[in-house]
């Protein structure tokens, strides 16, 4: 997968938690809008795929979601850490904790954006980061048929604010990251598990939690009830190799860059790793 990132820092007074290489920004403020059609004076036509790939992608749609990420950036400079397209033709946009209900705002209410329908909210856990939690929000423009995807991130301590108050469907979906990874959303309606038991400890999806778990539950006859009681193994844990099986061909796996940065200025070369 190829990625096409667009560095854009802001002067903020904290540090990013994304691991980005900073670039100087555009200052063309020109408004390009998510569903345009070719310019006038149209640049240099972007380059074809060539390498061999199930969907190609297309080009045109690609310089389109990148122009509207700057555009983002440029409307909320503030909170906009880093612009990307991942996956190809994937636009993402990284932002601030503090500003997720700015950013989800301006999203659904900008004539240039209306993404009026809340797709998803997911979790990821990385704990080798400060931050370790990401929450991902993901969107859909009916407007301009376009998807969008919104990062943020925040740690075991630190409370996001609840979109409910924009999105109602963000309702169940900020419970189930709650549930799973123990991300707190401040002014939340009904902040409480929805996919655990009652009772239940730990959040099942962070990396630390074991994948035994650590209860487990069974019908006592006796009882008459379902009875919570301690993880016992039957045996130990066998050794298991791994590793996936495209790892024996690297030079199929390392011919596509992981990352490509986005030139932000005419003439600046591109960067890939």
């Amino acid at each position: 997968m190829a990625f096409k990132a667009v560095n854009l820092f802001r002067a903020m007074g904290r540090t990013s938690a994304w691991p980005v290489v900073a670039a100087s920004r555009s200052t063309d403020r020109s408004m390009p809008v998510l569903a345009r059609t070719l310019a006038t004076e149209a640049p240099e036509a972007p380059q074809e795929e060539t390498r061999p790939t199930v969907r190609k992608f297309d080009p045109i749609q690609r310089s389109n979601l990148m122009d509207y990420g700057q555009y983002v950036a440029e409307c909320l400079p503030k909170f906009v850490q880093k612009v990307q397209l991942t996956a190809g033709d994937e636009l993402e946009v990284l932002i601030a904790p503090e500003g997720v209900l700015t950013v989800m705002t301006f999203l659904k209410n900008h004539h240039n954006a209306q993404f009026t329908n809340l797709v998803d909210i997911a979790g990821v856990d990385m704990p080798t980061r400060e931050f370790r939690f990401e929450v991902v929000y993901n969107f859909l423009s009916l407007r301009f048929n376009s998807r969008i995807r919104v990062k943020t991130y925040t740690d075991e301590m630190t409370p996001i604010e609840s979109i409910c108050s924009i999105f109602p469907a963000a309702n169940w979906y900020e419970r189930e990251v709650f549930d799973m990874f123990g991300v707190f959303f401040v002014n939340h309606p009904d902040l409480r598990r929805i996919l655990t038991d009652y009772g239940f400890e730990g959040h099942p999806l962070r990396k630390d939690f074991p994948l035994s778990g650590y209860l487990e539950c069974r019908y006592d006859d006796e009882l008459a009830r379902v009875v919570y009681e301690p993880v016992e193994l039957a045996q130990e844990y066998r050794k298991f190799d791994l590793a996936a099986p495209w790892e024996q061909f690297p030079n199929f796996r390392e011919s596509v860059p992981a990352v490509e940065d986005v030139p932000l200025e005419k003439g600046e070369p591109e960067k890939t790793k």
